[in-house]
């Protein structure tokens, strides 16, 4: 063989090698690393659920707003690169005299060309049940999760309802495409807590930033002992949880920004919590397979029932 074949071989090699290295590092590795640790205390987080006066909910409704449809491989590290469904929810908490929002999805427009399909009916009736809620919570400040609120046609009414976080409000940037307008929240005061904080009979509050600054998961018990524990983005499924491995290296470190290591602690920490407390219903963020069989399971209305009989009286 010829030096020079000889040589653009070896250079080849070499390319396909690096090649390999960066597909693993970048798409498949996601080893949880030594320090990622989450304290999740149930026992604490039930006891603040019960110890808030009042009736606890009656029922949880939800909306399936849009869908977006990456690549496996964006949702699972080392998944596949066939077609993966994403939901995008809003759930409603049913109180015996009022209900609470928790996540607000977004519009068509600020959905734009990513999504692959938009219920505008169900838009409607989540912005409409957004009007009659005395709550209004987001699991965190992305689009799909805080457009629904952004873009709401009477915003200051809204918004006199929401508890948005002090680490939320601050993070603004990662709200984009959504952005409130200008002096809308002149004068808005955040919520500001440290671990856990009841914000109503059966509902607490779990900070968890990780995914983002202001990530909080959502634990509902209703009045019969059902439990819920809605988890925002820091599992889109719960394969994620299921086999202990996080979004891939691509999506973290240059689309999401996320801290790998904190949500590799909170899936950790739920992970032992499904052993621990099967009857607790983990709810991603993103999961049709999770949320139809709660409804499935007569756990989880479809549709905002209520919402949609008080907009036809």
């Amino acid at each position: 063989m010829k030096p020079w074949v000889r040589n653009i071989l070896r250079g080849l090699c070499a390319l396909l090698a690096i090649a390999g290295a960066a597909y693993y590092w970048f798409v498949v590795e996601s080893h949880v690393p030594g320090g990622a640790e989450y304290a999740l205390d149930i026992g604490e987080v039930r006891r603040l659920a019960g110890g808030a006066s009042g009736d606890k909910p009656i029922a949880v409704e939800v909306e399936t707003v849009a869908l977006f449809k990456p690549p496996a491989a964006f949702v699972v590290a080392g998944d596949g690169w066939e077609p993966s469904d994403l939901p995008v929810y809003s759930y409603r908490v049913v109180y015996p005299q009022t209900s609470v929002i928790i996540d607000t999805a977004l519009n068509n427009e600020l959905g734009g060309g990513n999504l692959d399909s938009f219920d505008a009916a169900a838009f409607a009736r989540m912005q409409a049940a957004m009007a009659l809620s005395s709550l209004i919570l987001v699991t965190h400040e992305h689009v799909d999760h805080i457009g629904g609120l952004t873009s709401h046609p009477n915003l200051a009414a809204v918004l006199a309802a929401t508890k948005l976080t002090r680490e939320q409000i601050a993070n603004t940037a990662a709200m984009l495409p959504a952005r409130f307008p200008v002096h809308a929240l002149d004068g808005y005061v955040p919520l500001d807590y440290r671990k856990y904080d009841a914000v109503a009979p059966g509902m607490v509050l779990i900070k968890s930033p990780g995914h983002t600054p202001g990530s909080q998961m959502v634990y509902v018990q209703t009045a019969d002992g059902t439990e819920f524990l809605f988890i925002g983005d820091v599992a889109w499924h719960f394969r994620n949880i299921e086999v202990q491995r996080e979004r891939p290296r691509f999506a973290t470190e240059f689309m999401i920004k996320e801290d790998r290591e904190a949500v590799f602690g909170q899936l950790g920490a739920l992970h032992r919590l499904h052993e621990a407390e099967p009857r607790i219903n983990i709810v991603p963020g993103h999961d049709g397979v999770v949320v139809e069989r709660l409804i499935d399971a007569r756990l989880i209305k479809r549709r905002f029932q209520s919402a949609a009989s008080n907009q036809s009286d």
